[in-house]
């Protein structure tokens, strides 16, 4: 059934009436971009003052990306409710409501990293705290909005299971990852523990809910095949808590040492390294199974969408993850991952941004969904084998 959008009423401003198809989605091109400058600054090499005057200049056009997001989704908010409430109770959309967490906490992580030396210790810090307190509270409440209205409202076969399940479940991976870097801003005795504790206990809700959602996605993979066409770069989305869990564990022991007891510190620091190393080893595997669907997709005629953005974020969070295993066990090999891994990253956010661009001086990004083709006639209906081509 092809649902009709009502028309737009006399007094409704025009510029509202372009933002009635943006969806919670578009806040993956933060994330991505915010990833460039983030990943850049964590990776375990010398880099000269070019660069990190390049990363910053990333960071910069992420923040700006997030203020005029915020803004036009408020704009979809008060002009669109009906369209917003739509989104909520769309199984396949409703799940990005974890983006828009996503998007606060990696601007907000990289005011403390990439932005630092433009905005000033105060400045940073003050911007991060608020991001990272919106942030986190969104993505609690994803963490648990979401699989109770896909529990309750959502009518899903299994059939249905996409990697996209995942994304409010690993917004509080990003808290967990993102939030020792304000430990040490904070008083010191409790309220460093506190918060440092509070990462772990974040570390934990995402990824035990991760280990039950992940299964259903490889399940779904493996009995029900490939994922349609334009779905595809989201398998990359599975890589998010992966690398963002590594990341975490990293951050964690890098903080514990004088905020929590020393035995508690060294044993963050060895968890780091044994939790990091195997679960790097199965993000490889699992990107080179993205890598190879994807290079199928693209040989079928799989054209650009918003899903592509699933290739950024996930994959920054892989780099400063093998950035965290390098400063950790001092092996070159992890150095030359997070190297290979960035210019993976920057290859896929240039990808994604030139279609993003095209897409909206195109207008196709912000139009409404296309009305069903008719039915063909007799004689002249295309065979399953035409649909498959």
């Amino acid at each position: 059934m092809v649902t009709v959008a009502p028309p737009l009423t006399a007094g409704r401003a025009p510029r509202a009436a372009g933002v009635r198809h943006l969806g919670p989605n578009w806040y993956a091109s933060v994330m991505g971009t915010a990833a460039v400058g983030t990943a850049g600054t964590a990776l375990p090499v010398a880099l000269p003052d070019g660069p990190h005057t390049l990363l910053a200049a990333v960071w910069l056009l992420s923040l700006l990306m997030l203020v005029t997001l915020l803004a036009a989704r408020t704009l979809h908010w008060i002009h669109h409710r009906d369209q917003a409430r739509a989104h909520l109770l769309d199984p396949a959309m409703a799940p990005f409501y974890g983006c828009l967490s996503m998007a606060l906490l990696a601007v907000g992580g990289g005011a403390l990293t990439a932005g630092h030396d433009w905005l000033g210790t105060r400045a940073a810090v003050a911007l991060d705290t608020v991001l990272y307190t919106a942030g986190t509270a969104t993505g609690l409440w994803a963490a648990v909005a979401v699989p109770y209205l896909m529990s309750v409202r959502h009518r899903i076969e299994p059939s249905q299971a996409s990697p996209v399940w995942l994304l409010p479940l690993v917004a509080p991976m990003v808290s967990a990852a993102l939030g020792p870097l304000l430990v040490p801003h904070l008083p010191p005795g409790q309220p460093r523990e506190t918060l440092l504790l509070a990462c772990l206990a974040m570390f934990g809700l995402s990824l035990f809910a991760t280990l039950l959602m992940l299964p259903l996605v490889l399940g779904r993979l493996i009995t029900s095949g490939p994922l349609p066409l334009a779905l595809t770069p989201t398998l990359f989305l599975v890589l998010g808590p992966l690398g963002q869990s590594t990341t975490a564990v990293g951050s964690i022991a890098n903080a514990a040492p004088g905020v929590v007891p020393a035995s508690y510190a060294h044993g963050l620091a060895v968890f780091s390294v044994l939790y990091g190393v195997p679960v790097m080893g199965f993000a490889l595997m699992w990107l080179a199974l993205s890598v190879a669907h994807l290079v199928r997709a693209r040989r079928r005629g799989m054209g650009f969408a918003m899903t592509w953005w699933g290739a950024t974020f996930p994959v920054g969070t892989c780099v400063t993850g093998a950035a965290a295993l390098t400063r950790h066990t001092s092996l070159t090999a992890f150095q030359a991952l997070s190297v290979a891994l960035y210019a993976l990253l920057v290859a896929a956010w240039l990808a994604a941004a030139s279609g993003t661009v095209r897409g909206l001086l195109s207008g196709e990004l912000l139009a409404g969904p296309r009305p069903a083709p008719a039915a063909p006639t007799p004689g002249t209906g295309r065979t399953t084998s035409d649909h498959a081509r």
